[in-house]
């Protein structure tokens, strides 16, 4: 196993094309107007560009989403990549809409989001990192926001703020945990204007949804002028725009918010925009990346973040709510070696083959297909097929999934690359290609009040007995429809290892509770967030996490990205 090469190793050798030779693959004219280089091989779109591409027909829209992930591995990364090279590969056009990696998981524990093998993203050093400066414009938007209330409370308070009602926090993209509460205005000059402040991880702020939500710049400042601050001392709601703050923060954006392309080792068109996570927040690249690769391409190939009950319900339930989008097609990822996790065995242990533990794991796969035919979507289930997987394993995934009705391909891209995907590819556009958009819905109608809302995702998705909240949550959402906002969908943040509260409980529990921590406005993002559980919007590092083994070489090369 010593001669397989690294992730990073494999990039590294990667033959990649100039930044504008992948665009004209996409029809993307080598012009001022249509994009702008960020170096070689990124490039950023023009909004000038894209108002040009209205009276493009849509592609066709493919969810790829996933089993409850484990310690073992799902791979909808590398299988959204690998798909769109499948397609590719076929002769069809396709373009893979990715999210940007976070820094936390980078140094963390989950490592970036680049794909893996010879199903990656490149420049893959670039795109784990900082990229090209999108998340920290986001940072930068948020905090100047933190730093005008702070302000306009030292200046006089003339909006009366409520500093012990004060709901925006401020953020950094890294896990760090000790930042999760904080006392501010202790000494110096403010020191008269002491109060208690907190920071949530970048990913999981207001200014990222509304960043993924936004259809353009105007959009953008909008929203952002739409985002509840704090409350006054007779209650009443303080918005950004109280404080002339969404100019500057839009400025702050104005080249952030338009999509990066890069490519993928197959040179084939990555758009990869946005990061949400889907544990915390709505875990969807943004809409403008993926309305984009919709008039460049027959097929677009897209992520939800974590297992499906998180990600894909977000994804319809949120973005294409918002953003009138209908997949017609969701992939579910699943590995032999998870769903063995999912039956009881040990992480150590999977290596050796067990039909008994992986009959017992696919209950997990069954919840998923169940909870996304929910939907109206046709799917199939792509088996992240690892070497250790045994010949009588595949078999029997295979075979519960045909007597069940639903397609499956066993794919090879993370060693064959888009080779490894033809099947997928190829049954992935039959399902397209059959699909009936009239079929799709919604989980839950507009209309619905946010407590019914929650309590329908949690009964038919998480399948708990019930969910509860002391009374003044009960209050605040009874008081979020007061002022207009009880249309708004929930984002519901929870562990994202269990159909749960509690990550240890793998498979397909039911019958358990839901107990709701807090709920927050984002009134700007226009969604009602919904915190269960023990869940952080501030995660912290591993015991051992992997920055302690990034380094450079004796050459200046990164080692230990993964």
């Amino acid at each position: 196993m010593s001669d397989i090469k690294s992730d990073i190793e494999i990039a590294r050798e990667a033959k990649m094309l100039p930044i504008k030779d992948v665009l004209a693959k996409a029809n993307v004219p080598d012009e001022s107007s249509a994009f702008s280089p960020m170096g070689r091989h990124i490039a950023k779109i023009n909004f000038e560009y894209l108002d040009t591409l209205d009276k493009n027909k849509n592609g066709k829209l493919i969810l790829v989403t996933a089993i409850t992930p484990t310690p073992a591995g799902e791979g909808k990364t590398t299988v959204s990549v690998g798909l769109s090279d499948g397609i590719n590969k076929i002769g069809k056009k396709s373009i893979v809409c990715l999210r940007e990696p976070s820094l936390g998981p980078s140094f963390g524990m989950k490592g970036g989001a680049a794909g893996g093998g010879y199903a990656q993203v490149v420049p893959m050093e670039q795109i784990n990192l900082h990229f090209t400066g999108d998340f920290h414009a986001i940072t930068s938007a948020h905090n100047l926001l933190s730093a005008l209330i702070d302000n306009h409370i030292y200046w006089g308070n003339k909006l009366n703020i409520d500093d012990k009602k004060i709901v925006w926090k401020r953020v950094m993209d890294m896990n760090d945990r000790a930042l999760r509460a904080i006392n501010i205005n202790t000494k110096g000059v403010a020191k008269d204007f002491p109060r208690e402040d907190g920071f949530d991880i970048t990913v999981a702020s207001e200014i990222m949804a509304i960043f993924c939500l936004s259809n353009n710049l105007k959009d953008l400042e909008k929203r952002i002028g739409n985002i509840t601050i704090a409350y006054d001392k007779n209650n009443k709601p303080v918005y950004a725009k109280d404080l002339n703050a969404q100019g500057p923060m839009t400025v702050l954006l104005k080249e952030a918010i338009r999509p990066n392309v890069t490519q993928t080792l197959e040179n084939n068109p990555a758009i990869i925009h946005g990061g949400p996570f889907a544990n915390i927040a709505h875990g969807c690249n943004s809409v403008i990346a993926t309305k984009t690769a919709l008039k460049l391409s027959d097929y677009v190939v897209t992520e939800a973040g974590f297992g499906a009950d998180l990600g894909a319900e977000k994804f319809i339930d949120i973005k294409c709510r918002k953003a009138d989008l209908k997949p017609s097609c969701i992939v579910i990822v699943a590995t032999i070696r998870a769903l063995k996790m999912h039956g009881g065995v040990e992480k150590e242990k999977l290596n050796n083959e067990n039909i008994e533990a992986l009959k017992k794991g696919l209950v997990n796969l069954e919840r998923h297909i169940n909870n996304v035919q929910k939907f109206g979507v046709d799917t199939i289930v792509a088996i992240n097929h690892f070497v250790m997987d045994t010949e009588n394993e595949i078999k029997t995934l295979k075979d519960y999934c045909n007597n069940i009705g639903v397609k499956v391909s066993k794919c090879t891209h993370w060693s064959d690359g888009g080779n490894g995907t033809k099947d997928l590819a190829q049954k992935v556009i039959e399902i397209c290609e059959k699909s009936n958009s009239d079929k799709f819905k919604f989980l839950y109608d507009e209309n619905d009040t946010l407590w019914n809302k929650i309590e329908k995702i949690a009964k038919e998705i998480y399948k708990a007995n019930k969910i509860t909240a002391d009374n003044n949550i009960k209050e605040q959402l009874k008081n979020f429809e007061k002022n207009g906002y009880g249309k708004f969908p929930v984002c519901i943040a929870k562990t994202q290892y269990s159909f749960s509260i509690d990550p240890k409980l793998k498979g397909a529990p039911s019958d358990h509770e839901i107990p709701i921590r807090e709920v927050r406005l984002s009134s700007g993002a226009e969604f009602v967030v919904v915190i269960c559980g023990s869940i952080m919007t501030m995660p912290g590092l591993p015991k051992t996490p992997a920055a302690q083994s990034i380094k450079l070489d004796n050459d200046g090369n990164i080692e230990g990205l993964f």
